[in-house]
């Protein structure tokens, strides 16, 4: 634990895991921008901003190749946050399901009494599950559109809808990330930007991993 200005605070991310998550929000930014004028007419104005048509369509190709890099970085920079991660969104018990009430409540504005809850708490690990989901859709059909002559007539059909609808999924819950980031977990950013976070806000939030850190200082104490 270390002091952050008058308060205390508490690891959370390595910068392997920072940067992974900056460069993952980075290319879908760019991607989702340079997408909106081949989507539709209604934003052919965005298109001198890339050079035109064929820039716009080289800058998405580029983007779409950082867009693929977050997941190596992380296995090969932070390793022991990735299988962190990992075992995270796997793991549901009761404390998970008993949160999605009380998050109701503190998503609105009312008093709520979160149950204590892992490194990533239920609706990180949410967020998780339909990040993963969403990226799988948008990366595969996406590869069957850049090479279409790799892929059989029905597949590249397939492929343009089953994007689009990533693309609107994605967009949804990375909207619903950034709200929760600015508005009712703002504490959380300090910890994707520098990566450690108040004790105060890793006790309310996520109590089950602050309660193990606290068993880990004892057991320092001990052995010192």
């Amino acid at each position: 634990m270390n002091k952050g200005g008058n308060q205390k605070t508490v690891k959370r991310f390595n910068v392997g895991f920072r940067v992974s998550h900056w460069i993952n929000a980075a290319a879908f930014f760019v991607l989702y921008i340079s997408a909106l004028p081949m989507y539709t007419e209604f934003f052919d104005w965005l298109y001198p901003v890339f050079g035109g048509p064929a820039g716009a369509r080289l800058v998405h190709r580029f983007a779409a190749v950082a867009f693929m890099l977050p997941l190596p970085i992380m296995i090969i920079f932070d390793w022991k946050g990735f299988t962190n991660w990992a075992k995270n969104i796997l793991s549901w018990k009761k404390h998970d399901l008993l949160f999605f009430p009380q998050f109701a409540k503190e998503f609105f504005g009312m008093k709520a009494k979160i149950p204590k809850q892992d490194f990533f708490n239920a609706g990180e690990k949410i967020n998780s599950w339909l990040m993963i989901i969403t990226t799988i859709m948008l990366i595969c059909s996406g590869l069957i559109m850049w090479f279409p002559q790799y892929f059989a007539y029905g597949i590249i059909m397939w492929a343009y809808p089953i994007h689009n609808i990533g693309l609107g999924l994605a967009a949804a819950v990375a909207i619903g990330h950034i709200y929760m980031s600015l508005v009712t977990a703002k504490p959380s950013m300090r910890g994707i930007i520098k990566g450690d976070v108040s004790e105060e806000y890793a006790k309310d939030h996520h109590g089950r991993w602050y309660d193990e850190l606290q068993e880990e200082e004892l057991k320092k104490k001990k052995h010192a």
